[in-house]
């Protein structure tokens, strides 16, 4: 597998280097760039399988490269610095990406993504949600969420999830068109993902897109009346902060 490393941080380039080496020696790195000019040709000359890139670079930005070099034919994983709006950008998109400082388990379990990605073939469809949801960082509600499958990945607008709903370890999304989709995560993982957006957690087995319930019935907790015709019970104590949530989307 050839990689190519993009980093203005000498030390960083370094490290990730020795680790790649050391980890997973089915990696060969052909090039390592300080900034995204470099970057750019080395990757047009070289046809890496794989850039590990960092998205905060002095002048030209990670994302400005992906976006000269779509549609690309490269997989990447990002390396980067804590930002709380990019990370969701990369959760949403499925995205591979590295804490800095690398962890050497997360380096390894993220190489052996892409080796499957790449026996599976390029998925361009990704690379664009990436693209757009790095473009919407801070705006959570505006982003597309990639929802990784058995067999691959869909990529769904938020205003087409009606609501989700656990079962056991997974997570089954209802969306408007009567389908469902299964992602082997649990409903844990996608209600600390859609914070700031219109989903709520209103029972330990339901989150729902408020954007799509239609009634409420009173109740010990009550239950809602979802666009599908689905009804969803309320927990007790979830009850106020459902009730509030509702005022707040809906007010004006």
């Amino acid at each position: 597998m050839k990689a190519i490393l993009v980093d203005d941080e000498t030390d960083g380039i370094r490290t990730l280097q020795k680790m790649l080496a050391l980890h997973c020696p089915q990696v060969e790195v052909v090039a390592t760039c300080a900034n995204a000019l470099v970057a750019k040709q080395q990757i047009l000359a070289e046809h890496p399988d794989v850039v590990f890139l960092d998205i905060q670079m002095p002048g030209k930005t990670g994302l400005e490269l992906l976006k000269e070099l779509y549609p690309r034919d490269f997989e990447v994983v990002f390396v980067t610095a804590y930002n709380e709006y990019v990370l969701q950008a990369l959760r949403f998109s499925a995205a591979d990406y590295l804490l800095k400082p690398v962890d050497e388990d997360r380096l390894v379990e993220a190489v052996l993504r892409v080796e499957k990605r790449m026996e599976e073939g390029r998925k361009e469809e990704q690379s664009a949600t990436l693209l757009h949801n790095l473009e919407k960082t801070g705006k959570p509600s505006e982003m597309r969420l990639c929802l990784p499958t058995f067999k691959g990945f869909i990529i769904v607008k938020l205003e087409e999830i009606v609501y989700c709903e656990a079962e056991r370890s997974y997570t089954v999304f209802h969306l408007d068109n009567g389908k469902t989709i299964t992602v082997s995560k649990p409903l844990l993982d996608y209600d600390g993902l859609l914070k700031d957006t219109p989903f709520l957690r209103v029972h330990k087995s339901f989150m729902v897109n408020l954007l799509h319930v239609r009634e409420y019935q009173r109740g010990e907790g009550g239950f809602i009346i979802m666009s599908n015709g689905a009804e969803i019970e309320v927990s007790r104590r979830k009850k106020d902060v459902f009730l509030s949530k509702v005022k707040e989307v809906f007010r004006g």
